[in-house]
This record gives structure tokens, C-alpha cells and sequence, in this order.
């Protein structure tokens, strides 16, 4: 077990580490695809009103209680609270990662196998029947699924071996840059396409003739979901923060940033889409079935396949390590089992328990046809974390620190101990968490069953 708790060394490093929880899949590949769905620019209005009321605050609230305990997520809840319906914070934190992570690593196994795909020229002059064939053939595969899904996996852990500065630190200082560098390129590429400017308008000129109450509670699950707040992730990355950290500049340049880059992936996407004269609103085949069709079609597209799936797997990899910090951390610290051990442990569990949502990630899958209420094994884990752990942990935790937190606690987080000037944005903060996101987080969670 380690004998000293390592922390992140500096505030740049805080603000790229949070920030490359927040960006993943979800950038480059739900964001496009939901405001393809939602209509574009009067979308994105909403959402980030929403980010505002919902995504912050819970967020916010994550990082109070990483970093006024210096604990795993489990750990930190019981430091706070004793009280028994708190305390299951901790436990649906463990059980949402590890739900998510069982069908989370097979699309990171699959976006692996598409860089490989890219690297050899699979693409080049594919049709769009060509390109769903080969999606089928990925995710249909029974031991090709299996062995990216633990490639993946192996990868994030082999990481996470090396520690808080050595692992994650070093990783998230090179590949966050790196990551905006290639979308700059892609959206640039995509942007002098003939016609691209319509995809621009798509983005950026709002219609709220399109606007309904369906798209608002879109844009308020997006928002919610979005930051990787409900798993613990921010709890654990919070507990690594340095002192003098501004929680809340801290969130505020997260969710700014992380908005910065799902408009960039926008740009990268929705120019060619116009460009090609094809549906903005297509859903996930958005990423493994046009994107490849539109690299196909433009010039020195080999080469922006690969650039385009290399910037995808950064990101994805990065997500996967912040929901395994989580595990380790908690297998660290309350079940006294040294790190390099549970990496091993946590790989093998999420491998194999992962298989069934690997084999069930397509309809033609091995056990694409075998349901669980009406459900794939790779749905099921889906449907469990967005629809039912991560907004009843989001409820509580803003409910914890808004209502039953030491309330001293909260504010000498929130003021850095009154050493920082911003007692008015603090007040303005809790009055959030206590009135507004409780009841939006609320509506989040009937939508999904309505």
C-alpha cells in the first residue's frame, strides 16, 4: 500500500487532468451526433445554460468533496456524512464505473481497431454500405471485440500503473494539447471544403422554430452527463488537487474548454457532412460509419482518417483512465491492496464481465439476440448508468453538500479558507445547488423513463 497520498503538481496540470475526464467519446462522437439530432446552434444555446444550472454545480460539488477529504470516493462520503442514505453515494460511484466501463471499453476497443483500420487504408474509396459493413464486422466479431475491448483496457491500466504524476499527469500534459492541435487540423481540412459553409451555419445560426421541450431535456441530460460527474471520477481527480486550487475557476475553464472542443469536433464533422450532402441527424453512426465515408471522398483523406481516429482514441483513452482511477484508488485505499494489484484485478473483472456487453455491442452479435428486460447485455449497462446511477448520484451528492455538508466545510473549500475574493459567486453557487439543480437533475431523471 502506498505510505503518501500523491497529489497533481500544479494548476495547469489540475485543469488538463479534469479536463481530459471530461473529454472523451462523448466530444467526438455524442456531442456531434445529439446536436445533429437536436438541430444545431439553438441546441448548443440551451446546453450550455444547462451546464450553467446543472453540470456545474454537481461538478463543483464533487471536487469540495475530493478535496476537502483527500480520499477515495467511498472513503470521502464516509468522512462527511454518516448518515446511511449518503453513504450508498460511494457505493453507486464503484458500481456506475464498473457498469460503465463494461460497454465504455468496447467502443474504446473499437475506435482502437479503426486507427488500425485507418493505418492500412481500410477506408480509402469506401461506399457507405462498405463502411457499415466494416462497423459490422468490428463489432460483430466474437474474439476481434473481445481482444480490442482488453487491449484497451490493458492499455488504460498499464497507465494507471505508474501512479497520479507518472501515469496520469504525464499522459494528460502530452496528449491534451496534441488532441486540440489534430482537431484544429481536421475542422480546418473540413472547413475549405466546397460548401462547408452550411455546416458552419448549422453550428453556429440558432433556429428556435426547431425547439421543443424534447430538445431541452436533451440538452439537459447532455450537460449533465457530459462533465463525468455521478462515478467519482471528479471526487478522485478533486482528492489529487493541489490547495490553492480555485474549485470553481477550475470548473468554470472545464466546462468552457470542454465546449471548446465539442464545437471543434462539430467543425470537423458538419462541414464535410454539408459538404457531401449527407443527414447531420444520422446518430452514432455519425463517427464509425460517415466520418470514414467523408474521408474517403476528400483529399489527403488516408491521412486525415488517421489523424482523425488517432485524436479519437487520445481522447478516449484519457475518459477510460480517469473511470479506472476511480476502482484502483478505492482498492488502494479501502481494501488495502497495493496499486500494481488492482490494475490486474480491476483488468481482469472488467474483461471479463465486459465480454458480454462486447459480444452484445451489435445485433449480430454472438449474444446480440439474448435480453435481459428487453435489453442486450450492452444496452442493459447503458441504460443503468445514464438512466439510473449517475442522476440518483447527482442528486444526492448536490443534495449533500447543498443541504447536509458542514457548511464551513463547503465554504473553506469554495473560498480556498477565504484566502480567494469570491463570496458572492460562492453564494450565488449553493443557491444554485440548493434550489435550482436538485430540481433539474429531478426532470433529468423522469425523462428517462418517460
Amino acid at each position: 500500500m502506498e505510505s503518501k497520498r500523491e497529489k497533481f503538481s500544479s494548476g495547469l496540470t489540475v485543469f488538463l487532468a479534469t479536463l481530459s475526464s471530461a473529454v472523451g467519446l462523448g466530444n467526438i462522437w455524442m456531442f456531434p451526433y445529439v446536436t445533429g439530432k437536436n438541430g444545431g446552434a439553438a441546441f448548443i444555446i440551451i446546453y450550455l445554460i444547462c451546464v450553467v444550472l446543472v453540470g456545474m454545480p454537481v461538478l463543483i460539488s464533487e471536487f469540495i468533496i475530493g478535496r476537502g477529504t483527500r480520499k477515495n470516493v467511498y472513503g470521502a462520503i464516509s468522512t462527511i456524512t454518516n448518515k446511511k442514505k449518503f453513504k450508498s453515494i460511494g457505493v453507486i460511484a464503484i458500481l456506475a464505473t464498473y457498469s460503465l466501463l463494461f460497454f465504455y471499453t468496447v467502443v474504446v476497443g473499437w475506435v482502437y481497431s479503426y486507427v488500425f483500420k485507418a493505418l492500412v487504408g481500410s477506408f480509402k474509396g469506401v461506399t457507405l454500405e462498405q463502411a457499415s459493413n466494416i462497423f459490422n464486422t468490428t463489432s460483430a466479431g466474437a474474439i476481434s471485440s473481445i481482444i480490442w475491448q482488453f487491449i484497451a483496457v490493458a492499455v488504460g491500466g498499464a497507465i494507471l500503473v505508474l501512479g497520479v504524476k507518472g501515469g496520469i499527469e504525464k499522459l494528460t500534459k502530452t496528449l491534451m494539447p496534441v488532441l486540440v492541435i489534430l482537431l484544429v487540423v481536421c475542422a480546418f481540412t473540413s472547413l475549405t471544403l466546397p460548401g462547408s459553409m452550411e455546416g458552419v451555419k448549422f453550428l453556429i445560426k440558432p433556429d428556435f422554430s426547431k425547439v421543443h421541450i424534447g430538445v431541452v431535456l436533451s440538452a439537459l441530460g447532455l450537460a449533465f452527463f457530459k462533465l463525468s460527474v455521478g462515478t467519482g471520477t471528479m471526487i478522485t481527480y478533486g482528492s489529487y488537487y493541489t490547495d490553492d486550487n480555485n474549485l470553481i475557476a477550475t470548473a468554470s475553464k472545464v466546462a468552457i474548454s470542454d465546449t471548446i472542443v465539442s464545437l471543434l469536433a462539430g467543425l470537423a464533422i458538419f462541414p464535410a457532412v454539408f459538404s457531401f450532402g449527407m443527414e447531420p441527424s444520422s446518430g452514432p453512426g455519425l463517427l464509425f460509419n460517415t466520418v470514414p465515408l467523408i474521408f474517403s471522398k476528400m483529399p489527403g483523406g488516408w491521412i486525415l482518417s488517421i489523424i482523425f481516429f488517432l485524436l479519437t482514441s487520445m481522447a478516449a483513452t484519457m475518459a477510460m483512465i480517469s473511470l479506472l482511477e476511480v476502482l484502483i484508488v478505492f482498492f488502494n485505499e479501502e481494501l488495502k491492496i497495493e496499486r500494481k494489484k488492482a490494475v490486474i484485478i480491476n483488468i481482469i473483472i472488467i474483461t471479463i464481465i465486459g465480454s458480454l456487453a462486447a459480444l452484445s455491442g451489435n445485433p449480430n452479435g454472438v449474444l446480440g439476440n439474448k435480453l435481459i428486460f428487453g435489453k442486450t447485455f450492452f444496452d442493459l449497462f447503458d441504460l443503468l448508468v445514464s438512466k439510473v446511477f449517475l442522476p440518483v448520484n447527482g442528486f444526492l451528492i448536490i443534495l449533500l453538500v447543498g443541504y447536509f455538508a458542514n457548511k464551513k466545510f463547503v465554504n473553506d473549500q469554495l473560498t480556498n479558507n477565504g484566502t480567494l475574493n469570491n463570496e458572492k459567486i460562492a453564494n450565488a453557487l449553493i443557491f444554485i445547488m440548493k434550489y435550482i439543480a436538485p430540481v433539474l437533475i429531478v426532470v433529468v431523471f423522469l425523462k428517462s423513463f418517460i
